[in-house]
């Protein structure tokens, strides 16, 4: 268990096994290496923090905005709300809310391919073969054992008027649970004159 920095001894430090490690009896270097990346990321966490705030201050912001625009019009402002895309005045600067929902399968995606399966099967074995690829390849989970949602939205575009097949996707779209929601917030900037924007790199990859 490791010991808080904070109840370190002076003349101390804790190695990675928690262990109290008297100051002279650790190389300069490593002392060294550790001021300087304890300081590096004593630095981002702030800006982490600063960033949060900023975020949430930004999106009360857009609340506040998106509110007094509906009155305008005697419209109350409320409830899920999908993409938004503010644009300044001189249209040099764009502000764009994206909201994604997080989606997850229920039992019921089983049943589904259960159902496909069952319907595949009355089919003559040599017909259909691309129909056998797509469902398999629909259904492959990654190794964190997650299907991909856009290759199940895909299997439900397919057009088949086979009564089980589309009990099928009955049951698809009914397993379908939003698990959460997220906003994203991106700024743009107009390159030019032109009616071209590009991204306000908020990430430090990026810049």
């Amino acid at each position: 268990m490791n010991t808080p920095t904070t109840l370190l001894p002076p003349g101390y430090r804790a190695d990675s096994f928690g262990r109290l490690v008297p100051e002279d009896g650790i190389k300069k270097i490593d002392l060294l290496r550790d001021d300087t990346v304890k300081t590096i990321v004593k630095g981002g966490l702030l800006l982490q923090e600063q960033m949060r705030t900023w975020k949430h201050q930004v999106l009360a912001d857009i609340a506040a905005f998106c509110e007094l625009s509906a009155e305008q019009y005697g419209v109350k402002w409320g409830g899920k709300k999908g993409n938004l895309s503010l644009v300044s005045y001189d249209g040099k600067y764009k502000v764009l809310l994206a909201v994604s929902d997080a989606l997850a399968f229920d039992e019921r995606l089983q049943v589904a391919k259960t159902l496909i399966d069952e319907c595949i099967h009355e089919w003559t074995a040599n017909s259909n073969t691309e129909i056998k690829v797509l469902v398999e390849h629909a259904f492959q989970a990654d190794r964190q054992g997650k299907i991909n949602t856009g290759r199940i939205f895909g299997l439900m575009r397919v057009k088949i008027e086979h009564p089980k097949w589309k009990e099928a996707m009955d049951a698809l779209k009914d397993s379908i649970q939003v698990t959460s929601t997220s906003e994203y917030l991106r700024m743009y900037e107009r390159i030019g004159d032109t009616n071209q924007y590009r991204q306000i790199t908020m990430d430090i990859a990026g810049l």
